[in-house]
């Protein structure tokens, strides 16, 4: 069992052991928001920025869905984590770390945009990288409703629910983080409030879609979501108007 699945399973069963403010406590650090994921690095890296003399950079990671698609994800990764480790294109690697988000001004506009901030990375023994090929793409966040969720049905009659869920982080940050739930899950997530407290775990992906310019011109462009195949409401720690029941 992989690193991630035990502190999954830790987390799970912990949810009956919380402190007052209603955080899991994993080792004396709040853990709400871990991903893991494997892939091949199709990407040479870019310098991103440098913060108190630490230089971190940004390159592409293709993950395979367990259908015949993949997921190009966008990595975030500090220097100190790629000494000694083979970074070359086509390399096969795992990482481990968070999903943040930060906003960016781009054509006078503020936009969202999401990186996988790694915390390890590191080329798997052949056994290992089957093992973890069976679920290559996994996140676990523990966040707060910030924005009313948007129920709909697309043109092929699936069921879908919009979410923008804010995860708390040390030093009073947040990562504001879509993610979309489908079926009944949607139908779940209709009735939710802001500020509603849940736990989700599901994969990070990529979709592409098309947006009309002013000119006209019509230009590809690229979304990152988490698709939610599990979620829990955390009932006794939640910032619902008392009294509201939730339907269903």
């Amino acid at each position: 069992m992989h690193k991630f699945h035990e502190i999954g399973i830790f987390i799970e069963k912990s949810i009956k052991h919380m402190n007052k403010g209603g955080k899991f406590v994993v080792d004396k650090i709040i853990e709400t928001n871990m991903v893991k994921i494997v892939g091949e690095v199709i990407s040479d890296k870019e310098y991103s920025h440098e913060m108190y003399g630490e230089k971190f950079y940004i390159f592409q990671l293709q993950v395979p869905r367990l259908s015949s698609s993949v997921d190009v994800l966008p990595i975030t990764i500090s220097e100190r984590l790629l000494f000694n480790v083979d970074f070359s294109l086509g390399q096969c690697v795992i990482i481990e770390g968070q999903l943040r988000s930060y906003n960016r001004f781009i054509d006078t506009n503020n936009k969202l945009v999401l990186t996988i901030f790694a915390r390890e990375i590191y080329v798997p023994e052949e056994t290992e990288l089957q093992e973890i090929l069976r679920k290559p793409n996994e996140i676990y966040l523990d966040g707060y409703i910030c924005k009313e969720p948007v129920y709909r049905i697309t043109p092929f009659g699936r069921e879908i629910t919009d979410i923008l869920l804010a995860v708390n982080r040390p030093y009073n940050k947040s990562d504001y983080i879509p993610c979309i739930a489908w079926g009944r899950n949607a139908r779940f997530c209709e009735n939710l409030l802001v500020g509603d407290h849940i736990m989700i775990w599901g994969r990070i992906q990529s979709r592409e879609y098309q947006k009309k310019l002013s000119s006209g011109d019509i230009e590809t462009k690229i979304a990152f979501e988490v698709s939610v195949s599990k979620l829990e409401f955390v009932e006794n720690d939640n910032n619902r108007m008392e009294g509201y029941q939730m339907e269903g």
